[in-house]
């Protein structure tokens, strides 16, 4: 759905797309912070993963996955357009209310990890996965029912919920969960291919190719994010490439910035 309603503005807004900052990560890659931050990735995908070495990445099925290189941080270009497992964690993640970004802590999505994780929509993997979600408002959403993605957000609507109506505009109508399609701009698939991602009232959010930072009354509400983040998902609102109404399961993030990571 998503795609469909920001077609036309990409396509005219594409080569003026504003000025984005965006920072080198901040930390490097010690052998110390790379366990850390893989003790966070299994621990967020227990129905898939079983452990590390720190060399690589084992699966309760099928061949290790090898992990990326330790020592200096690359280019931010690299980071995002051909991540490695390592780059999953360039950014930390920050919790909870937070200064204007200038990371992407997220936005590195290797797409051999993911697509084992939810399956490659382009092999029609995903869709046969998608399970109900009952929504705020009486309403259903399609999800992920792959590493415990569907029941987290079922967590959430309970939530969001729990809220009270005032915040119904805000969730309803959605702008879209599942879509096996590209990143506006990109060749990578977006979460919302894996069915993991979800876009809320897209009035009350801005993207980051045809618009500028939205103010605090033109966004998503704090307890709204709150929601997300108690139950594993990260908010585009925290990039600096701002996607203000994205949300998407991203536990391995939350598991390791509640630790301090």
């Amino acid at each position: 759905m998503r795609a469909r309603i920001r077609a036309l503005p990409a396509l005219l807004c594409l080569s003026a797309a504003p000025a984005v900052i965006l920072v080198a990560p901040p930390q490097t890659r010690t052998e110390a912070r790379l366990v850390k931050t893989l003790d966070a990735l299994v621990a967020g995908y227990p129905a898939q993963l079983s452990r590390h070495d720190g060399q690589s990445l084992f699966w309760k099925s099928g061949p290790a996955t090898p992990i990326g290189r330790v020592g200096a941080i690359r280019s931010t270009d690299a980071i995002l357009s051909a991540p490695d497992l390592a780059d999953i964690f360039a950014w930390p993640y920050p919790m909870g209310d937070s200064a204007a970004p200038r990371g992407d802590p997220g936005r590195a999505r290797p797409a051999a990890f993911f697509n084992r994780i939810y399956g490659d929509c382009r092999k029609g993997e995903v869709a046969p996965r998608l399970t109900n979600v009952s929504w705020p408002g009486g309403h259903v959403v399609r999800f992920s029912g792959t590493a415990g993605a569907a029941a987290a957000l079922q967590r959430v609507a309970r939530d969001l919920d729990a809220l009270g109506p005032s915040y119904q505009k805000y969730l309803w109508p959605i702008a879209g969960t599942y879509n096996c399609r590209t990143i506006a701009g990109t060749n990578s698939l977006s979460m919302h291919a894996m069915g993991a991602a979800i876009d809320l009232n897209s009035k009350w959010g801005r993207y980051w190719r045809w618009s500028t930072r939205p103010s605090s009354t033109e966004t998503i509400p704090t307890a709204i994010i709150r929601a997300f983040e108690r139950h594993g998902f990260i908010w585009g609102g925290k990039w600096a490439h701002f996607d203000s109404f994205h949300f998407e399961y991203r536990p391995e993030l939350i598991l390791l910035a509640q630790k301090g990571g």
